[in-house]
């Protein structure tokens, strides 16, 4: 292998690589051999190191909020002639100049694929649908920024180089006005703002623009393929659009037949996907040879592939390997070939500087002049500007495409690299500081279901992570006894992991009503999930259902849970627990972090909260209104969580269908007193503020029971027992006694609460989330199989969440005469609910 150097006729200086075919794979070191003067092995460490510093990169920044693919391009830099490969020695052993043809092919090949998928995943149809604000936006949001841009390419154009100055303007013009929808939907998605209005106005325009951008891009690489515009760039735009026709009307067809010889539910053929992965590479080639770039024709290939179940399978094999191998590879490659110090002279640096300003004031002025139109704040039309300044993988297939046409030199390609790198990296700090949406704390009365008036309407947010807890969601809440007089509002919450992925947040856009088939799996349960609860709904005459999704990471997720609970003003949470059930009765971990969000949801939520342990609820079917029929039961121990459970079970029972047992324990004689904390002198203030509110809590059961029994004296469906037990072991003895026939237990979850009752069933407890007696029925010896809802009540968290409830401090003395409340700016203790019958 040799490197030639010489000096041609012309005076410039050229570069010939010379390399024996033979030299891909070594013979091993063991022969003599330097693995890296062979091209595979070099590759695969190139690649290697590539993957590693991005990760490296991506944890680093996770602390930011930045998105990946600024991790992706800083470690191309990092990578490239800027930082390390300013050493020699590392340039020319790990990044050779003879390995960059393989980088490029290979970086290319992934872009192939990666835009392909994208294509595969864009609902056209969403466009029409986006309305004349979106499209508004989109538009003037592009066109302050092209003209930016366009005056900027009189600055920076050179008469060196061979571009006409039209072209030249085009280029810049487009990368400076592109919005990226991948990396925007993710950037949302991290601020909290997918569910709300300025989400979906900035993903509906971030969607336009980026169509808008794809035409663009066409025509600025039909210009540029040649030096002077003359009529060979009319035959390349108008064999694109033949392209275009040729995919819509010949290959959409072709596609759509395989899909109709698939029977419904079936696997695809290999040799169908071999086809269609095959046709991506015909349509690179073509679009390539036409004159136009290769990923065109590749996303145009996508864009014709019908949404429904091939869609999912061809996303379903590719994207992790594309996406996290191939495609990181492509802006690393970017990286490489930004070198920082090319950028020569202050006033350079200096045109840099304004370039990013005004292009960023640009976005942000004209997208709040449109804003402010359609009756937007002012805070609101800024925040959608900085937003639709996010920039990724669009401009860096603009900003490389126009690098290898000699558009851009090196130091214009590393000014826009640095460009938009800066402008997606500054808009999550920004947007952080500008726009917050105020978290209206409103104290209202009905945050439990023991406080919600029997004639009021009972809100309940219900949490779904896959469509297997559907049916026995939907029975509970049939069995909730939904009437005129009390109906029963539902917010569905399908959470859904923020992943690096935009089809994952393609749902959010896209909650289609057409009844078109789903665009992943992701949306494919989401899809389901609705339809189970809007057949629930119009079969249920009084209960409403409404839809939505909450894309999060896992480690924040109960923030959308917590939030969205406090805007809707919702008495009760639902949650499944993180085990389900297995053939033979045992229980598993269906997913570890869905027992962290169930652990930040009891902790941080406005309100009551049930988890639900599923195990089915008269099977896995749907039963309708009038089908009900379910034995419950309620193990009553004492506390506000117990009060909660009875309250809810309460409720159900009045269903004619529904049969309830309280069994309610009481100590014995032998039952030993609770230790107190803190222990020592009798007459510590302390303690004796632990006996006052045992105290209390006794009083609050006892009302609470009486009233119960009273009220329900003569209802042949309702059975109250009383167990007298003295310790931890009788307990479990006499809820195994139990009859076996209860389909659903509800237990408090008792937090707060020291019974000698329970005592010791703590020591082995696996689940404490769930409270000790949750847990002993929860756990995969427990001899029922019963599906066990566990009840944490909201009690507030000072004084402050009393006022205008109807109990206030004043009535509370002559209620009950000697309980003193405590000083009220300190924090109320759990104890304090107050029950109002």
């Amino acid at each position: 292998m040799e490197n030639e150097s010489y000096r041609a006729s012309n005076g410039t200086e050229s570069t010939i690589v010379c390399y024996a075919p033979t030299m891909i794979t070594t013979n091993g070191v063991w022969q003599g051999d330097n693995p890296l003067d062979y091209s595979l092995p070099l590759f695969i460490l190139q690649l290697t190191l590539v993957v590693v510093t991005t990760r490296i990169l991506v944890f680093v920044l996770k602390p930011f909020r930045q998105p990946r693919v600024i991790s992706e391009i800083l470690g191309g830099v990092l990578l490239g002639p800027s930082v390390l490969g300013r050493f020699d020695s590392f340039a020319s052993t790990v990044f050779p100049l003879r390995s960059v043809m393989v980088l490029e092919t290979m970086a290319n090949v992934g872009l192939l694929y990666f835009l392909f998928l994208v294509g595969v995943e864009m609902d056209i149809s969403v466009i029409r649908r986006t309305g004349k604000k979106a499209m508004a936006i989109a538009l003037s949001g592009m066109i302050l920024p092209f003209i930016i841009g366009a005056g900027f390419s009189v600055l920076m154009h050179k008469e060196s180089q061979v571009m006409t100055q039209g072209t030249f303007i085009l280029f810049l013009g487009v990368a400076l006005s592109v919005t990226a929808f991948p990396v925007l939907a993710r950037i949302l998605a991290e601020l909290k703002l997918v569910n709300t209005e300025l989400g979906k106005i900035a993903l509906s325009s971030a969607l336009v623009n980026d169509i808008c951008a794809w035409i663009l891009l066409a025509i600025a690489i039909a210009m540029a393929e040649n030096e002077t515009t003359t009529l060979a760039s009319l035959w390349v735009v108008l064999s694109s659009a033949g392209f275009v026709a040729f995919c819509v009307f010949v290959v959409r067809p072709a596609v759509s037949w395989m899909i109709r010889r698939t029977p419904e539910g079936e696997t695809f053929s290999d040799f169908y996907i071999c086809l269609i992965l095959t046709g991506v590479m015909i349509s690179g080639f073509v679009t390539d040879a036409i004159g136009t770039h290769s990923v065109f024709g590749a996303f145009v290939f996508g864009l014709v592939i019908p949404n429904g179940p091939l869609g999912v399978t061809l996303i379903e094999k590719l994207e992790d390997f594309v996406s996290g191998l191939l495609l990181p590879l492509f802006f690393a490659m970017s990286g490489l070939k930004t070198d920082v110090a090319s950028i020569k002279g202050t006033s350079t640096w200096g045109t840099l500087f304004l370039v990013i300003s005004l292009a960023c004031a640009g976005k942000v002025i004209g997208t709040l002049i449109v804003a402010v139109l359609y009756q937007m704040t002012v805070r609101e039309g800024i925040t959608l500007g900085l937003l639709m300044n996010t920039k990724g993988l669009v401009e860096m297939i603009i900003l490389n495409v126009g690098k290898d046409q000699k558009v851009l030199d090196d130091e214009s390609f590393a000014i826009m690299v640095i460009v938009a790198v800066t402008m997606t990296g500054i808009i999550m700090p920004i947007v952080t500081a500008i726009y917050r949406p105020a978290k209206r704390f409103i104290p209202y009365k009905r945050r439990t279901i023991q406080r919600s008036k029997p004639d009021a309407e009972l809100r309940a947010l219900v949490c779904i992570h896959t469509p297997r807890n559907v049916p026995t969601i939907i029975n509970l809440l049939e069995a909730s006894h939904a009437t005129r007089k009390s109906p029963i509002c539902v917010y569905v919450l399908h959470l859904v992991e923020l992943t690096g992925r935009a089809s994952a947040m393609l749902i959010v856009h896209n909650m289609r009503k057409s009844g078109r088939p789903a665009l992943n799996r992701t949306q494919a349960q989401s899809d389901h999930i609705i339809n189970a609860f809007e057949n629930y709904e119009q079969h249920s005459g009084c209960v409403s259902v409404q839809p939505l999704t909450a894309i999060s990471p896992y480690s924040t997720m109960h923030e959308d849970i917590c939030n969205l609970a406090e805007d809707k003003r919702v008495a009760f949470i639902i949650i499944p627990f993180h085990k389900q059930q297995t053939v033979d009765g045992g229980m598993e971990a269906t997913n570890p972090a869905f027992r962290l969000v169930n652990q930040n949801v009891l902790a941080n939520a406005p309100c009551s909260v049930g988890i639900l342990v599923d195990r089915g609820l008269s099977g896995s079917t749907r039963l309708a209104a009038n089908q009900v029929s379910h034995h419950l039961a309620v193990l009553f121990f004492g506390g506000p969580d117990d009060r909660e459970a009875l309250s809810y079970a309460w409720r159900m029972s009045e269903h004619p269908g529904i049969s309830l047992t309280v069994m309610r324990f009481l100590p014995g004689e032998d039952a030993a007193e609770p230790a107190q904390q803190p222990s020592g002198d009798p007459t510590d203030p302390r303690i004796l503020t632990v006996e006052t509110e045992n105290e209390r809590e006794k009083l609050f059961d006892e009302e609470f029971i009486n009233d119960f029994r009273m009220k329900n004296a003569s209802d042949e469906s309702i059975c109250y027992v009383e167990k007298v037990v003295n310790n931890g072991e009788e307990t479990v003895a006499s809820i195994r006694s139990m009859d076996n026939v209860h389909d659903l237990f509800i237990v408090g979850r008792g937090q707060g609460m020291i019974s000698p009752l329970t005592a010791g069933l703590t020591d082995w407890s696996e689940c404490p989330e769930l409270g000790a007696i949750g847990d002993l029925l929860a756990s995969s010896d427990f001899a029922a199989t019963v599906s066990v809802l566990v009840v944490q009540q909201y009690v507030g968290v000072g004084q402050q969440e009393m006022i205008g409830t109807p109990d206030s401090p004043g009535q509370l003395d002559e209620q009950y005469g000697t309980i003193q409340l405590m000083n009220r700016r300190s924090p109320a203790p759990r104890g304090q609910a107050v029950y109002s019958p």
